[in-house]
């Protein structure tokens, strides 16, 4: 079952190509996939049935992101590249390669054309990948008859046969001036670099030609050619002509919202993809300048040979501070690309306003079930009380505060209970609302709209004396009573009460677990800290010359008894310690490690 997150996502994808990238719970790539229609395919991952390693991945997907491209080609192009760059491991069957060809002239003295799977470092001429398989082979016999290299195994005294059929330059005869290749090399990468305009109106008027003379095998032979020169050398915005370092931003603006994307393309290819949705109060122009700027200040980022942006960006001065060619495209392929990045930014914006307003209405819808089951006309501010102990020792409470629904960290509070040292619920509860609401009454502070106890009919009794009878606060009290497996399952008003039922499949339940789990990590989070500087201080506590308050200096300036024991001499008398004492420290210290040490090593 997909998180509730997930959820919300897949309801916001939008039926347009592009590719997209499953996420671990460490946020790591693990698979990436190609869609003609983005919601479609990726809601298919949660919402069918799948069996090994389809279930084993969607078991491991904790989040998703996605690049929107203008056609179902490009989202395959880019799921290519960034299989290459991620190697996620579920894309087993494109991992060592990218399961389709390159078009490749080899680096050699008479060199030669072929299709190949993969990219090596031999300083060769790649042209791809190219998705359409046998368009490519077929492209490729098309370029050794129309630019012939080197179709033999080299001098062999006489022509070859494709010498003889002009498919060859004639390295099987003679010494082939290196002119004559470079020439043919440079039609190539003409050719499958796009300018093709001359070869297909030849082959257009061969093609009419041949229909005319009802010649029509040979007609259809040439409209096949076509095609495949078509669907081999279509210009692609996602893989560049050049290989120019390039990285390319452009904004989407939207209620005082800037979403900006950040194109990395290298080798001619989209290589990364960095997002950023941030407040803005200047103008978008404004603010998109200074994040340029800004973006290149970071550790470890290198400089590209160009920069590209929208031409509301001051070009000028971050060409002046960066000292980086910043340019604005007009057309073609670069300017395809800057659109691109715009419609992205765009969906990301649209999909962060949607995924806030269904937030919105979960959290206020939920704290609406809460206020209905108890009886309340209105519920803003929920705060939460949880105590905690260790066999009935060192007892310690701590608050929590949620407010339309969400955690409000900033009022947080923890209590270290003065009146209770052993498992006193009742004395516990009444101590620490005591002192929280007396505080809010002195500071005439802002009071809840109610009082959730994390335990039973006790807790509820000792909190409702409190605020009713001592306080004569008219604040409503409730308990959280749990089942056998210790979660929550209703809630309580009065002792001996009916209890107060919630679907638990509604917003209102869910709401109520996290407000449990959150004051119980709260409260066991600060009995560990207690717990872990009370054993600090037990172990100074032996040391000769160490009262209480030497005690607190040192744990309050070094926090830990390794800290304490590598800070020098001259560091702990800066605390007003003598060095006596101080050099005493650090021998009681220093040997208490070497005897851990020991230890570890006999374990």
């Amino acid at each position: 079952m997909a998180s509730e997150h997930i959820e919300q996502k897949l309801a916001l994808l939008p039926d347009l190509p592009g590719s997209y990238q499953m996420k671990d719970i460490n946020g790591k790539i693990i698979y990436v996939g190609k869609a003609k229609n983005l919601k479609n395919r990726v809601r298919s991952y949660f919402k069918s049935e799948h069996s090994g390693k389809t279930e084993q991945l969607v078991e491991n997907i904790a989040d998703f992101d996605y690049i929107v491209t203008s056609s179902e080609k490009e989202s395959l192009l880019l799921e290519i590249t960034l299989i290459q760059k991620y190697q996620p491991y579920y894309n087993i069957k494109l991992k060592k390669g990218t399961g389709y060809p390159y078009i490749k002239i080899t680096n050699e003295r008479d060199p030669k054309i072929e299709l190949v799977s993969e990219i090596l470092d031999d300083k060769a001429h790649y042209f791809g990948p190219y998705p359409n398989v046998y368009a490519a082979s077929e492209t490729m016999h098309f370029l050794q008859k129309t630019y012939p290299l080197r179709r033999c195994n080299g001098y062999q005294g006489r022509p070859c046969l494709y010498a003889n059929m002009g498919q060859c330059l004639g390295a099987c005869w003679r010494e082939v001036p290196v002119e004559e290749y470079e020439a043919q090399i440079h039609n190539i990468d003409r050719f499958l670099n796009g300018e093709t305009k001359v070869v297909t109106k030849q082959l257009t008027q061969k093609m009419l030609s041949a229909s005319e003379n009802m010649e029509f095998e040979r007609a259809a032979d040439l409209r096949d050619q076509l095609n495949f020169i078509d669907q081999t050398v279509e210009k692609q915005k996602i893989i560049s002509g050049d290989g120019t370092p390039r990285d390319l931003f452009n904004f989407y603006m939207d209620k005082g919202w800037l979403s900006v994307q950040v194109f990395f393309i290298r080798q001619g290819r989209l290589m990364k993809r960095e997002k950023r949705t941030f407040a803005v109060i200047d103008s978008a122009e404004d603010e998109m300048t200074a994040f340029i700027v800004q973006f290149y200040s970071r550790k470890n980022v290198v400089l590209p040979k160009e920069i590209l942006v929208p031409k509301q960006v001051n070009r000028e001065m971050i060409k002046e501070v960066l000292a980086v060619p910043v340019r604005t495209p007009q057309r073609g392929e670069k300017y395809a690309l800057l659109a691109l990045a715009e419609k992205n930014a765009k969906l990301v914006l649209e999909e962060k306003f949607r995924l806030m307003e269904m937030n919105n209405n979960k959290t206020s819808g939920a704290m609406q079930e809460l206020a209905d089951a108890l009886g309340l006309a209105k519920l803003k501010r929920i705060e939460t009380f949880d105590h905690s102990h260790i066999q009935g020792a060192e007892m310690v409470s701590a608050m929590v505060v949620f407010e339309d629904g969400l955690p409000n960290k900033n009022l947080y509070r923890k209590y270290k209970l003065k009146t209770v040292e052993h498992a006193d619920e009742k004395a516990a509860t009444q101590e620490v609302i005591r002192r929280r609401y007396t505080r809010l009454l002195k500071e005439h502070a802002q009071m809840p709209d109610l009082i959730l106890m994390d335990g039973g009919e006790i807790q509820l009794n000792a909190a409702k004396e409190v605020i009713e009878d001592e306080l004569g606060l008219a604040i409503p009290v409730a308990a959280m009573v749990k089942n056998d497996r210790h979660r929550t399952a209703d809630l309580i008003r009065e002792e001996g009460d009916t209890h107060v039922h919630l679907d638990t499949r509604s917003q209102g339940f869910f709401l109520l677990q996290r407000i449990q789990d959150e004051v119980h990590r709260f409260a066991i989070t600060f009995h560990r800290q207690l717990r872990s500087k009370a054993s600090l201080g037990s172990k100074l506590d032996e040391i000769n010359g160490v009262g209480p308050k030497t005690r607190q200096k040192l744990l309050t300036k070094y926090g830990s008894l390794k800290k304490i024991a590598e800070a020098p001499l001259a560091d702990l008398q800066t605390l007003g310690i003598s060095e006596k004492v101080a050099r005493q420290v650090k021998i009681s210290l220093e040997s208490l490690q070497s005897a851990d040490k020991d230890g570890h090593k006999k374990r």
